[in-house]
């Protein structure tokens, strides 16, 4: 089976920027989807108003709400017409110290956006933003592509985080990705959840 269009993506997206209303995190760890080839997907079971967003065009946000009070984010990436996305679970605050602070009451700055709520709250990015084009002109939430390469030997993969049943197989899904070394990388946990 050919490498999804979401891997390859996944890993260009390490050392990217997320702006984001007046702060910026480099971002440190991702995981990739694939639609409906993947059982982990939101999209595996088909299209529908929630994941609506995931089938294109790339470069949008797809944004949702999880376990009744938390939004995670994330870019479509596949040809329009097939879902496709990469979830920017975590990052390092490079610009708007002071507002991720804020919005981040009394966590820690190497916490601020470790973990995929915590990065929506550090960037005020909320449900509302579902469906956004992160390269219009403007826009409240950007992306900034990494300016050079990064060694091969930085990024790390593993099994996705909190995926249960067939999507949670780390040796047939190892999609999760993250660069060595890095404090913001969030901990890994196996999925408590019924397959």
């Amino acid at each position: 089976m050919p490498e999804p269009v979401s891997v390859a993506i996944a890993r260009r997206l390490l050392g990217a920027t997320l702006h984001g209303r007046g702060v910026s995190v480099r971002l440190t760890e991702v995981e990739a989807y694939a639609g409906p080839r993947d059982p982990g997907s939101h999209a595996y079971r088909g299209r529908t108003a929630r994941n609506a967003v995931m089938f294109g065009p790339a470069g949008h946000l797809y944004c949702y709400f999880t376990y009744g009070m938390h939004t995670c984010c994330n870019y479509v990436c596949g040809p329009e017409g097939e879902a496709a996305a990469v979830l920017l679970r975590a990052g390092q605050v490079v610009e708007g110290l002071d507002l991720a602070r804020e919005r981040r009451a009394g966590a820690r700055d190497v916490d601020l956006a470790r973990g995929p709520a915590r990065l929506t709250v550090a960037l005020g990015i909320t449900l509302s933003d579902n469906g956004i084009d992160l390269n219009a002109a403007g826009a409240q939430v950007r992306l900034t592509p990494r300016a050079r390469s990064l060694p091969s030997d930085r990024i790390r993969s593993g099994p996705r985080v909190g995926v249960s049943g067939p999507g949670g197989d780390g040796a047939a899904y190892p999609w999760r990705f993250w660069l060595d070394g890095e404090p913001s990388v969030s901990a890994y946990r196996v999925s408590r959840r019924p397959s």
